[in-house]
């Protein structure tokens, strides 16, 4: 399968990103390792951020309520852990363990007990709320749908757990889901992007991607028109998730554990949890390679379809078409499943992810292809997962992005959309097999 071009007013971020990648074999077994120097506490960590993901879920479970979240600081490479009052029992726990505390005034249970007043006072269609632990607030946000009594009703709830405790911001786009299209893939009219290549628990390949691109249509295909090669086998939206397990209808199909960004690809060694600060790129068939941070954990979406919770929040863009592809970093870690947000590529906005963790483990699979095993949910980065991406080209290049492609459920795609300037994307080889870029990318496809 193949990825579009990323169109010219994306070339900046993709430039970037595809370089922080490349390097990334070479640059993070030295640059980014562990420094276990500081033992006694008396100074933090330098983690990387998958480390220190799993080190805050280590210390999530500090006894009592003075634990009051985590957030993983890009600069410093630092985890910060925040710590209510003066608890030195926590704080000289968390600084054992190599992490920064930081002192604040709500605790992780104050603000569960403001998240679930929002659920049962403005679960409104547009709203989307998750704790921010560098704020130690709820962050609100509210699209463009939201007017009127909405709006009021929205405001009161959130001005009555104080502004020591919640805020409130605009959206300029909707929130909706992204299905429209890493790899493309096509079915009963939308088309999405594939997240990551698994292994089912009966051994045999399958893939994940978005749960509301499962639930629209079960049979799958690589090309637009073409047979189809994977069939849905589980899919959760709403509710609790959004994503899917794909099975594919040859058992004998190379799934390799890998992100293909085009001219290159990422190996995908585990899933790993992610981290508040954290840089992720994602990779979608539509907009391509975009990449930004993570802003919240265990979000909740109410999307005009329903309300979908334990998403990750983030400042990357999305468009139409985006859904199921791959969150990851650049050390070859899975996080995310693309599910939905507002905005595009051109203006920014909101974008909600799946966990790939939690993912994995509701349906039972495991990261890579069958023949050679892979990581599961937490695996630690280093582990011989021996999910090593397969020898098998890829499949379904030379796909055309043009006119008549549907996005989400029945939202169209755009007539007669061109790329860029005319630009067309990549070599795909004449028969449309290899790993070249055969498609044409729209600029306004899909877009809000």
């Amino acid at each position: 399968m193949s990825h579009k071009r990323i169109p010219k007013r994306k070339a900046a971020i993709a430039a970037g990103s595809v370089v922080a990648l490349g390097a990334a074999a070479i640059l993070l077994p030295n640059a980014n390792a562990s420094q276990d120097g500081a033992s006694d506490g008396a100074a933090p960590k330098t983690l990387k951020a998958a480390d220190a993901s799993d080190l805050a879920s280590q210390l999530a479970g500090l006894p009592g309520d003075a634990f009051a979240g985590s957030y993983y600081d890009e600069a410093e490479q630092q985890l910060v852990v925040n710590v209510v009052g003066d608890n030195s029992q926590v704080a000289m726990e968390a600084k054992k363990a190599g992490a920064k505390v930081r002192q604040v005034d709500n605790s992780m249970a104050e603000l569960e007990s403001g998240a679930a007043t929002l659920k049962s006072e403005a679960t409104i269609p547009g709203t989307a709320w998750a704790v921010d632990p560098r704020t130690n607030k709820i962050q609100v946000t509210a699209d463009s749908t939201v007017t009127g009594t909405n709006w009021d009703r929205l405001e009161s709830t959130v001005q009555g757990l104080g502004a020591d405790m919640a805020t409130i911001k605009k959206s300029a786009g909707t929130f909706k889901t992204f299905a429209s299209g890493g790899d493309a893939i096509f079915g009963g009219g939308a088309r999405c992007s594939l997240g990551f290549n698994v292994t089912a628990g009966d051994g045999t390949p399958a893939f994940l991607t978005a749960g509301h691109c499962g639930v629209a249509t079960e049979a799958w295909s690589d090309s637009e028109a073409g047979a189809p090669i994977a069939t849905v086998d589980q899919a959760v939206f709403p509710g609790e998730g959004d994503f899917a397990l794909v099975k594919y209808d040859d058992p004998a199909t190379e799934a390799p554990s890998e992100v293909n960004l085009g001219d290159q690809t990422v190996p995908i060694a585990q899933a790993a949890e992610a981290a508040v600060g954290q840089e992720v790129f994602r990779m979608g068939s539509t907009t391509g390679l975009a990449d930004g941070t993570v802003t919240g954990l265990n979000a909740t979406v109410n999307y005009p379809e329903g309300t979908v919770t334990g998403l990750i929040q983030t400042d990357v863009c999305a468009e139409p078409g985006d859904s199921g592809g791959s969150m990851f970093t650049q050390d070859g870690s899975a996080i995310g499943l693309t599910s939905g947000g507002s905005g595009d590529c051109t203006v920014g906005g909101e974008t909600f992810f799946q966990p790939v963790t939690t993912a994995l483990e509701a349906v039972g699979a495991t990261l890579g292809d069958a023949a050679g095993g892979g990581a599961g949910a937490g695996d630690e980065a280093g582990e011989d997962a021996g999910d090593e991406a397969g020898e098998g080209e890829d499949a379904g290049a030379g796909e055309d992005a043009g006119a008549g492609e549907e996005a989400g459920a029945g939202e169209e795609a755009g007539a007669g959309e061109e790329a860029g300037a005319g630009e067309e994307a990549g070599a795909g080889n004449a028969d449309g097999t290899g790993n070249g870029l055969g498609e044409i990318v729209g600029n306004g496809v899909g877009v809000n």
